[in-house]
């Protein structure tokens, strides 16, 4: 039987108490009473936070979280100098919320799909923006996109994206008004938040959020990761026909197709990637397979299985919106030339492999693990390792740090990966993001041990980016100072994202996505071993 959840309907029991407060203070571009604390300008959560101070549901500036030392890889030392000042920020999923080729219904069904839609979603790119704007005050030497810039694999998204990164002129809506989805007010399903009409209301957010902004840009050099959702159909398959036809089509299915069943061998059950692992592919889903072998444990084990279930779907009531030509999906070697490019990095065979040295004596190495053939878990190719161990060699004695997508942990293959780094008493951290979740685990070996930084997205609550400062210390050691950056656009918008985020009844706060302390703002130390 159907799980009908009604995120309407969550939104305004959230704010029972406080919609009224909540709605009046956005709308005057604020965070609170006039008198109340203001958030930081730069988005340190160091110096202020966002909270929940009288459980109602409604977020206002609160005091920050100082850094607190973590010892399991090394006593506490004396700082005496920064090697390199790295900005990691991740998960953007910039999105079309109006392209046809969405499969927002399925998000009623519960876990694992309950990534298909967001209250939020309209605003990925001005959060994007946000992000930027305090990575800038941080000024770092290097700044990592740690995948999912964008959501469908489509064209315009992957502009859009581009065009705040660089700095310049952003067009968020699609079609030729800009925006016409599941949350208009001419929508009468009680599934979907329409912020025109439901609590907390915000009239006219659809056109604000479709409207031209300029784009802050990175303002240095930025070095980008794969992920899942930059060149699959929702992070799960690669485009079919079927799912190209869709994007660049007249029809959409707003509403769960009566009857729909999932396909025999699929469950709901949720799997390992964290919101990732509850994309769905433009009418495929994404669960439990039986069988696939070389495909993701969540992804679709055949285009076959995909094609009929999407056939199935496509029964349903459609609804005729506007077509655009720029939701045109991409091939893979399509994005990695476009994400090269931009960032000015050479692909390696097709993917994007490689190394960079940062700051003073601190150097990135960059592995692609996106699966080309479908399914969101990481995947480390044949030829990676080798590849790996010679950047290791090469690395001479400059600290390493890794940046993946997924985490190797749960990658296929990953621990061949994990084996190499356990030797190499340079490797400081390994960094990624996918799970959309704030975490910081020790791995302890026998050359000293690196830490496993995770970081939240900036789609679900709290969406937030990590600033990581890495220092030598006393004795040949290092540490890494990180701490989370909240976004930080001018205007409302961003904060009606981050609110909205906030009460999502599917989202981060539930799931606990923020992490606790000891996952946020931290000085890890790590001590000093020898070769």
């Amino acid at each position: 039987m159907t799980r009908r959840l009604t995120r309407r309907h969550a939104l305004a029991r959230a704010l029972a108490a406080a919609s009224a407060v909540a709605a009046g203070a956005v709308t005057a571009g604020g965070c609170g009473a006039p008198d109340a604390p203001r958030p930081p300008a730069d988005g340190s959560t160091r110096r202020g936070a966002y909270r929940d101070p009288e459980g109602t549901g409604v977020l206002a500036p609160g005091r920050g979280e100082p850094l607190s030392p973590r010892t399991e890889l090394g006593a506490t030392a004396r700082s005496t100098a920064v090697l390199a000042t790295i900005a990691h920020l991740t998960d953007a999923h910039v999105l079309d919320a109006a392209s046809p080729a969405r499969v927002t219904f399925l998000d009623r069904l519960g876990a694992p799909f309950q990534s298909t839609f967001r209250p939020q979603e309209t605003l990925t790119a001005q959060v994007l923006a946000g992000a930027l704007y305090a990575v800038r005050a941080l000024a770092p030497d290097a700044v990592v996109q740690g995948g999912d810039l964008i959501d469908n694999d489509q064209a315009n998204e992957l502009a859009l994206a581009l065009a705040v990164l660089r700095g310049g002129r952003a067009r968020p809506g699609s079609g030729p008004g800009g925006y016409f989805g599941v949350q208009s007010p001419l929508d009468a399903d009680p599934f979907y938040y329409r912020p025109d009409l439901d609590a907390p209301r915000h009239p006219g957010l659809l056109a604000a959020a479709a409207r031209p902004f300029a784009g802050p840009g990175i303002g240095g050099r930025w070095h980008p990761v794969l992920g899942d959702h930059d060149i699959l159909v929702a992070g799960e398959i690669a485009p079919t026909p079927q799912t190209r036809a869709l994007a660049l089509g007249d029809a959409a299915l707003w509403d769960l197709p009566p009857g729909l069943r999932l396909p025999p061998g699929l469950t709901s059950g949720a799997r390992g990637g964290g919101a990732d692992a509850a994309g769905a592919a433009a009418g495929s889903t994404a669960g439990t397979v039986a069988g696939g072998a070389g495909f993701s444990p969540d992804g679709p084990p055949s285009p076959g299985l995909v094609s009929a279930f999407l056939a199935q779907a496509l029964r349903g009531p459609k609804v005729s919106v506007p077509p655009d030509p720029g939701r045109r999906e991409l091939d893979a070697p399509e994005v990695v030339r476009a994400l090269g490019a931009a960032a000015g990095v050479a692909p390696r065979r097709g993917r994007l492999d490689y190394t960079v040295a940062v700051g003073s004596g601190v150097r990135l190495v960059v592995l692609d693990l996106a699966r080309r053939a479908g399914g969101s878990g990481g995947l480390v190719a044949p030829e990676q390792p080798a590849w790996l161990e010679r950047a290791l060699a090469g690395a001479g004695g400059d600290w390493v740090i890794v940046c993946s997508h997924q985490p190797l942990a749960g990658a296929e293959g990953g621990e061949r990966v994990l084996a190499l780094l356990d030797r190499d008493p340079r490797v400081l951290a390994a960094i990624a993001g996918h799970t959309h979740r704030n975490r910081i685990v020790p791995r302890v070996t026998a050359r000293g041990g690196y830490w496993l930084i995770e970081t939240a997205s900036l789609i679900d609550y709290p969406q937030q980016a990590r600033a990581l400062r890495v220092l030598a210390t006393e004795g040949g050691g290092a540490a890494i100072e990180t701490w989370m950056l909240d976004h930080v656009l001018p205007g409302r918008l961003g904060t009606i994202s981050r609110q909205l985020a906030y009460l999502d009844a599917q989202g981060g706060r539930p799931h606990g996505y923020a992490g606790g302390p000891r996952d946020r703002n931290v000085t890890l130390y790590r001590r000093a071993v020898s070769r």
